[in-house]
């Protein structure tokens, strides 16, 4: 059978849900090559589909910016997908998806406080780039106003342009003739907050109104806040199952699933819950940056060991380049407390606490950093001539949280269960 569409594959999920065979999918940030190659790796065994989650500064039109991962933009991120997919004889489902598209989802856009014309227009160019390249599911987030920072913003005003950049998005695929792709809308912007039942049937609600009088697609996930929330690299919020079940069961009425973001680091506990809360899926991503940042400390400390021993003659600067790099690119101030965002580089080195904290949650933004790809390449030759091969080490890692993730989300076995149930429909 053919890769069904997300859309279909998320409507196979609700239809399992009522003979209790349902799964809750992960949707997970491509954080680099390593992280795409270990989750496309774990799904062909656990036999389940995956997401790629790709932010807009993740990944992007190089006229735009362009991506931190890898330089990728649109086009090159789906290749470069593509590529692992066929080094690994992957056989199972993969899905592109743009997450928080639309207009100030770009740091940049949004500290450069631009007018709401000049947003929703990059916005749109960068949706255009998503559907030349192939992407499966939009994210239609226009919820980053910098105009209004620490207020919510109106749900007319939401309304008025989800609808927009959906009725734009619709046109510009039907006139390249390229095949359905699904929506993800939310109400508000993930804060650790709770979405109300009410507001989310409202938003529901007046939305399916406003897409069926333009002869729109329903969403195939609207986006509930659950409780969850990430502060530097951790979850610091606090799951409400009640409030999950009912977002979910409010969504499933309107044939639609409850996205959950901010999934990060949770324990094995609330893992376990999103099974009966009837959630469709969750998103994971800086976790996985954290991980590979972690796993290159660990194979770096290997090398001291051995450089220690007189079995390595030179060792690479790994560590202090990765945190030389995470430091001046500044995007740590996005994850730390109003009070640390003016500190000096010099008064983070003096902080043992406050340089380890930067290291795990800016790494990951430097992977793609000149310097810092040279000096990995040195230490894995280094490791390698004593029987460690670095990189597999590095994938592997990354796999630990994805395979606890997928075993209390009942994933395994998924795909073919989707397929059945397809079949059985025929």
């Amino acid at each position: 059978m053919e890769k069904l569409a997300i859309k279909k594959v998320v409507q196979g999920l609700l239809d399992l849900q009522r003979t209790g065979e349902s799964a809750t999918i992960l949707g997970i940030g491509p954080m680099s090559k390593n992280c795409v190659q270990a989750t496309l790796e774990l799904s062909k065994e656990g036999d389940y589909p995956v997401m790629f989650i790709a932010s807009r500064n993740q990944v992007d039109a190089d006229e735009l910016g362009g991506g931190y991962v890898n330089g990728w933009n649109q086009f090159t991120f789906a290749k470069a997908v593509e590529e692992v997919a066929k080094e690994i004889d992957y056989d199972n489902w993969y899905y592109l998806c743009r997450d928080h598209g639309g207009p100030w989802q770009r740091d940049q856009e949004r500290n450069d406080h631009l007018p709401i014309e000049e947003a929703m227009k990059l916005g749109k160019q960068s949706y255009i780039a998503d559907i030349e390249a192939g992407f499966d599911l939009l994210m239609i987030d226009p919820t980053k106003d910098p105009l209004e920072v620490g207020k919510v913003i109106p749900l007319d005003t939401v309304l008025e342009r989800t609808v927009e950049l959906i009725e734009f998005c619709e046109t510009e695929r039907k006139s390249r003739n390229l095949p359905e792709i699904g929506y993800e809308v939310g109400t508000e912007e993930t804060n650790g907050g709770l979405t109300s039942t009410e507001t989310y049937e409202t938003f529901i609600n007046r939305l399916q109104a406003e897409l069926k009088n333009r002869n729109l697609p329903m969403p195939t996930f609207i986006v509930g806040q659950t409780g969850t929330l990430i502060r530097k690299g951790e979850q610091v919020g606090t799951f409400n199952f009640n409030n999950a079940y009912d977002l979910a069961q409010m969504a499933k009425k309107y044939g639609v699933g409850l996205k959950e973001h901010n999934g990060d680091y949770l324990d094995d506990v609330t893992l376990l819950e999103h099974i009966p809360s009837e959630i469709t899926a969750t998103n994971v991503a800086p976790q996985y940056g954290t991980e590979e940042t972690r796993a290159y400390l660990n194979l770096a400390a290997i090398e001291e060991k051995l450089v220690n021993n007189g079995l390595v003659r030179e060792s690479s600067k790994t560590q202090e380049v990765i945190l030389d790099h995470a430091i001046k690119s500044g995007r740590w101030k996005k994850w730390l407390s109003e009070d640390q965002k003016n500190i000096t580089e010099k008064e983070i080195l003096e902080d043992e606490s406050l340089t380890k904290e930067i290291f795990d949650t800016a790494g990951h933004y430097t992977f793609n950093d000149e310097e810092v790809k040279v000096e990995i390449e040195k230490m894995y030759k280094n490791l390698a001539e004593h029987n460690i091969d670095g990189k597999r080490y590095v994938i592997d890692h990354i796999k630990r949280p994805i395979r606890d993730y997928a075993e209390s989300y009942n994933l395994r076995g998924v795909t073919s269960r989707i397929k059945d149930l397809t079949a059985a429909k025929l």
